[in-house]
């Protein structure tokens, strides 16, 4: 999935705004309107979660579950195909998130696992979406753009120029309206908001049927890859939450660095150091400037290996409740059934609101 450009400052400012204000409603108990709270969050089952991924959103999922925010996870499996022309492994990678999910702490009784194809109300909800955007707003899509740059002559899949719009699905179909996200992906929620606004206005009179859902930006890092890009599932760049600890060494031993011997936490001009140093700050709770301190003249070679001893000890607990699990596939099945069960009651609640606010309830 092609990430989409950052959204420009002023709109950054204003969507940080609201995140900063939806953060204290979340810290505090007693805040006007956290009852109503509804986290919408997941991801593609292109490939297995990496550290990136655990240290980026999985722990916050866990975090934000923990302090009472009912949660939606959803494993967008239809949306595979937005740009490839198979979906691969897709069982096995479905059943990978399920692990993950379940090993970082996410609680099926208090959270929502589901995938897109076990729920068909959620995918209706295009239809009349799609009324309420235009052929050039999808196109204007960060996302889109940046597909059709990549991809030269090959033709835009129907599939993908919608995407935004079945994102807005995702969101709405369970009235979510917190979706943590990093800047880059602002446009979507933006595209979500203004589907809100035009359904309300334009088929429901002005009543609020949906309400305008609210980033909650992060402020995790970028966490580089071994060969120095981003990491990322398709790039094979990347520590997976599924690796041994051998291999989570071995990895991290072949990281990429730079030539110069003492460590130093210098982001812009040492970005693979940095990346590294940061790494082990998230799972040790430190500041990397103190770990690059604390490494000093002892080159790449010591600080590889405090960061390997970072992240086997902090995937430690992970890794075993993860293989416990994977002992038990009709446990996971029955946690997937079953938030497919209480997905598709959401969904279809939905949708008869939305048919009846469309004078489609015959």
């Amino acid at each position: 999935m092609t990430n989409p450009e950052p959204a420009d400052d002023a709109s950054y400012e204003i969507a940080r705004e609201r995140s900063d204000e939806l953060h204290r409603t979340i810290d505090d108990p007693d805040a006007l309107g956290r009852a109503d709270l509804r986290m919408l969050t997941g991801d593609r089952p292109t490939g297995e979660l990496h550290i990136g991924h655990y240290l980026a959103s999985l722990r916050n999922r866990v975090t934000l579950q923990d302090k009472g925010v009912e949660s939606f996870v959803i494993i967008a499996d239809y949306q595979v195909i937005t740009d490839r022309d198979a979906v691969g492994a897709i069982g096995d990678h479905v059943r990978g998130l399920v692990l993950d999910y379940l090993a970082a702490g996410i609680d099926p009784q208090r959270s929502t696992i589901f995938t897109h194809s076990a729920v068909p109300a959620l995918n209706q909800l295009m239809l009349p979406f799609l009324s309420l955007v235009t052929d050039a707003e999808l196109r204007r899509n960060p996302t889109v753009k940046d597909e059709l740059a990549d991809t030269g002559n090959r033709p835009l899949s129907g599939l993908l120029l919608t995407y935004p719009v079945h994102q807005a699905a995702d969101i709405l179909f369970c009235h979510g309206n917190v979706v943590p996200v990093g800047r880059d992906q602002l446009p979507h929620i933006e595209q979500t908001r203004v589907i809100a606004r035009r359904f309300n206005r334009r088929y429901a009179e002005g009543r609020v049927v949906f309400r305008e859902p609210e980033a909650l930006l992060s402020d995790a890092p970028l966490i580089l890859g071994v060969d120095g890009r981003k990491m990322a599932k398709s790039r094979g760049n990347s520590i997976t939450l599924g690796a041994s600890a051998d291999e989570t060494a071995r990895l991290i031993r072949g990281a990429r660095t730079d030539s110069e011997r003492h460590i130093t936490f210098e982001p812009e001009r040492r970005p693979e150091v940095a990346s590294l140093l940061t790494t082990a700050g998230l799972f040790l709770g430190a500041d990397p400037r103190a770990l690059a301190e604390q490494v000093g003249d002892g080159g790449a070679s010591a600080l590889k290996r405090l960061v390997t001893e970072a992240v086997n000890d902090g995937l430690a607990q992970h890794r075993l409740r993860r293989a416990e699990l994977a002992r038990d596939p009709a446990y996971l099945s029955t946690v997937l059934r079953e938030g497919n069960s209480r997905a598709h009651e959401v969904a279809e609640t939905t949708l008869a609101q939305v048919r009846e606010v469309m004078g489609m309830a015959y």
